[in-house]
């Protein structure tokens, strides 16, 4: 495995391209340049993170799974560094008894940078019509949104929905009166940060937001450089980067005149094991589109629960992340919901004889068989990210040795998306928030996970979380819906490691971030950059 990796690494610097940066930098080229310009910095980022509908929180911009500050607009709420809730734009608010009437207060001396006031009504404006419109944001638990004055906003649920606070912290407020169809390209806030210039497909730039009723930001200057992940290396080795988001493979090559530093993360690795047989269909999006579903040979428990002993994940932890990262059996690795239950331990011959009482034998080419099924699939990884490569071809392997034939298969992600349903896939998980259980093993008609999973207790469980009075109270809910699902249970995700995000920083630079992050290795570096400084 070692040998693989240390091979990709070579071939990646080797085929580096040349790039060169536009109005951006903050100092002369070279890694031992010592020219830096103290209020400003320039990053790489995946060009995945950069958001094709703009920076636009009605389209979900800065919302869904990826959670991170949305820079340029303010928030109701916000996740303080150890994940509770504070207060962004609201000053305080209240739930009603039933848990379907969330009342909001909100400051009266917050302005758009085009100098009008943030009003409630803004707020109302901007979650009637995400909605409608947003992709990645669930907003499936509210029936509408109102402002009887402006420093009041009442939202009107559907449900009882416990975790809407963590909702409130990552949906950013646009004005109504300066929303069109272009405000993704040209938003105006009343954030942290202006959006100052955007070369799509190259980078952007951010200047402080002089307005700003908060803390005035150290960085009063920040550029955004999209790159893969060689192209990132290539930059830190330039010295033409501040920041260079970077691998595990890459940690094994020093740049000089920059430190590598690691951050704790619950972005988990894991596949998913579609749990219904080939032929059906997800339910219909918001668009009416649905997507083939169904897989004939991980939809037998018996193989999902083999695979989830089969995988030695410290191994994986050690040889594919280079120790940066933990073994993980859940996608809320060390938070207050996480299950303990989830936990497995490697051991291969329980994956075969989980198999052979199941009433799998081996064939003559060492894999198991059972009324004329083969237990063998394909599994999709995203074949521009070297540490998902890595972890993919490790499964590979490992399966091997326990009588499961799996094929990796290396796509891009906007190909990947429409056939996960039917095709295992090397997933990225992790939010602030307990909702991400619902997104793993919920269902009912208008939702849809990875594993088309549906079980009506683990269902009742999370629906006994959602009605709880509060956050705290709905945490024992949250962890016995997980029950079920655990590896001896019916597995419906395999959940392999956690993985630490890793950069190389410039030498002075001191990055600043207590919060632990979510899934998503863009803009979540950013949430503090307005502490950052140099020496």
């Amino acid at each position: 495995m070692k040998k693989v990796l240390k091979t990709l690494l070579v071939t990646a610097v080797a085929c580096a391209l040349p790039f060169a940066f536009a109005a951006c930098g903050s100092g002369d080229s070279g890694s031992d340049s010592d020219t830096t310009d103290t209020s400003s910095v320039v990053i790489t980022m995946d060009p995945e993170s950069e958001p094709a509908a703009g920076f636009d929180p009605i389209m979900g911009w800065a919302a869904g799974e990826h959670t991170h500050d949305p820079l340029f607009q303010s928030t109701l709420l916000i996740t303080e560094d150890d994940i509770t809730i504070g207060y962004d734009a609201a000053t305080e608010y209240a739930i009603s008894d039933d848990g379907l009437t969330w009342t909001f207060k909100i400051r009266d001396d917050i302005t758009y940078t085009d100098g009008e006031p943030l009003v409630a009504s803004d707020v109302a404006f901007t979650y009637n019509e995400a909605m409608k419109q947003a992709t990645e944001t669930d907003l499936s638990m509210l029936d509408n949104v109102e402002a009887p004055d402006d420093t009041t906003v009442v939202f009107h649920l559907n449900k009882p929905y416990s975790a809407f606070c963590y909702v409130a912290a990552v949906v950013g407020i646009v004005p109504e009166h300066a929303y069109d169809e272009n405000y993704g390209e040209n938003p105006v806030g009343s954030g942290r940060y202006i959006l100052k210039q955007w070369n799509k497909g190259e980078q952007l730039i951010l200047e402080a937001n002089p307005d700003y009723y908060g803390e005035e930001p150290a960085i009063s200057k920040v550029t955004v450089v999209f790159m893969d992940e060689e192209a990132s290396y290539a930059a830190a080795k330039s010295g033409q980067v501040d920041l260079a988001y970077t691998e595990p493979a890459y940690s094994q090559s020093p740049v000089k005149g920059y430190e590598l530093i690691a951050f704790d993360s619950v972005d988990i690795r894991g596949i998913n094991m579609p749990c219904v047989p080939s032929g059906a269909e997800t339910p219909k999006d918001k668009d009416g589109i649905s997507y083939p579903a169904g897989n004939d040979v991980t939809c037998e428990r018996a193989i999902r629960q083999a695979l989830a002993y089969a995988i030695d994940r410290d191994a994986i932890v050690e040889d594919v992340l280079y120790g940066y990262g933990t073994p993980a059996y859940s996608d809320c690795l060390g938070e207050p919901w996480d299950n303990p239950d989830m936990i497995v331990q490697y051991d291969p011959e329980k994956a075969k004889s989980i198999m052979e009482d199941d009433g799998w034998t081996l064939n003559d080419e060492g894999i198991y068989e059972k009324d004329g099924k083969t237990a063998e699939f394909e599994l999709l990884y995203m074949a521009n990210n070297s540490a998902r490569t890595g972890i993919a071809m490790a499964v590979v392997e490992m399966a091997k040795k326990v009588g499961i034939a799996i094929t990796p298969v290396g796509k891009s992600w906007d190909e990947i998306s429409s056939l996960y349903y039917e095709t295992p896939h090397v997933f990225g998980a992790g939010m602030h928030s307990p909702s991400g259980v619902i997104s793993h093993y919920y269902s009912d008609t208008d939702t849809v996970n990875g594993a088309m999973y549906s079980n009506e207790e683990v269902n009742a469980e999370i629906e006994k979380a959602l009605a709880a009075d509060s956050v705290e109270a709905s945490y024992p809910y949250w962890i016995s819906a997980q029950n079920q699902v655990s590896p001896d249970n019916d597995s419906p995700w395999i959940w392999i490691c956690e993985i630490q995000h890793l950069y190389f920083a410039k030498d002075g630079l001191n990055v600043v971030d207590h919060k632990i992050h979510p899934h998503g290795y863009g803009w979540t570096i950013l949430n503090n950059v307005h502490n950052w400084s140099w020496d």
